[in-house]
């Protein structure tokens, strides 16, 4: 998955590389859609990973994207990722689509898992167009579990939808929803039935996320049922809207002033801290933080509900402080 055009590209204090791929081959998936096989650039395997794992990959230009691995966890001869066509977005995607080349080498990081699967009695599947991409390595590990599950993807007609002609094997677990057909999803018929113990992962555009939750909330289906990955920030993340607080560095016991309108990261940058970043809208995780004292006012859509409770981490790039002082483990 993309996560998604909507990430901007990275300063010079961008993600965590290291690793160099090679783009050993590029297929398509479906219209827009097409899916790149990394292998190592140099001796070595790569990394394993987990279903749910993401990576980000630095682009010919420098921009930065983030994709889901969408290929055999395992597998330490290459990665796969799926990439879809934003004519609108901010030119990854179309550097993908029209100037990447067979060969070419890319600096990618290692994989980073804020959507893993965890281990549950049994699996409902949501996903919205190339929010396909995570789901698929979830659903294999489901089935090598033996756990029951059942995927609902929805896409604006069956020529757009990836992995389609994979996931049919499956037989009826697996329910297409192409739009120009079967209109829109039926989420209250799909989620009234849910067994206890089912666990609900969605990824796709914000607006089924949206969809999703209101409908769990109406269910009262308990706190953890819902795992969500979103493409996009909350609204009005970036706008770092707020009073002036103060980060304290752990470390140094340096004092830094975040004014308001300022998020964290920039202040930090400016007083000459490095942190690592890359969406700078809350998306990644990229500029995980820990937080040793005081109370976050989390903004990000990486952490879940009970991660955000607890306050001893914030993603900097857009999360502000309710309390005067936080102090950061830096």
């Amino acid at each position: 998955m993309t996560i998604a055009e909507q990430v901007p590209a990275v300063s010079a204090t961008g993600p965590e590389t290291g690793l160099r791929v090679r783009l050993a081959a590029r297929t398509r998936l479906a219209d827009g859609v097409v899916a790149l096989w990394l292998v190592p650039a140099g001796a070595g395997p790569l990394p394993t990973w987990t279903p749910g794992a993401h990576i980000d990959v630095t682009l010919p230009g420098g921009l930065v994207r983030q994709y889901s691995l969408c290929g055999r966890p395992a597998s330490l001869l290459g990665w796969r990722v799926a990439v879809l066509l934003e004519p609108d977005g901010r030119g990854g995607s179309a550097c993908v689509h029209h100037d990447l080349a067979e060969g070419d080498e890319l600096s990618v990081s290692m994989p980073r898992n804020h959507f893993d699967l965890q281990n549950d009695d049994a699996y409902l599947f949501v996903a919205g167009g190339i929010g396909i991409t995570p789901m698929i390595p979830m659903i294999a590990e489901a089935q090598r579990l033996g756990r029951p599950w059942r995927l609902a993807y929805a896409g604006r007609s069956l020529a757009t939808m990836a992995f389609v002609d994979d996931l049919r094997r499956y037989g009826d677990k697996v329910t297409l929803w192409p739009g120009d057909e079967a209109g829109r999803m039926d989420l209250a018929a799909l989620l009234a039935p849910l067994v206890p113990g089912t666990a609900v992962y969605c990824c796709g555009p914000a607006s089924l996320l949206d969809d999703v939750a209101r409908h769990c909330d109406r269910l009262g289906l308990p706190a953890g049922t819902l795992h969500m990955e979103r493409f996009t920030a909350l609204d009005g993340a970036a706008g770092h809207a707020g009073d002036r607080f103060d980060v304290e560095l752990a470390t140094s016991g340096q004092v830094i002033s975040v004014a308001g309108g300022q998020s964290v990261l920039a202040a930090l940058r400016a007083a000459g801290v490095d942190v690592l970043s890359s969406c700078e809208e809350g998306t990644c995780g990229t500029c995980e933080t820990g937080v040793l004292s005081g109370m976050p006012d989390h903004r990000d859509t990486v952490l879940t509900a009970a991660e955000q409770a607890a306050g001893d981490l914030m993603m900097v790039c857009v999360s502000r402080s309710k309390t005067p002082r936080l102090v950061l483990d830096l």
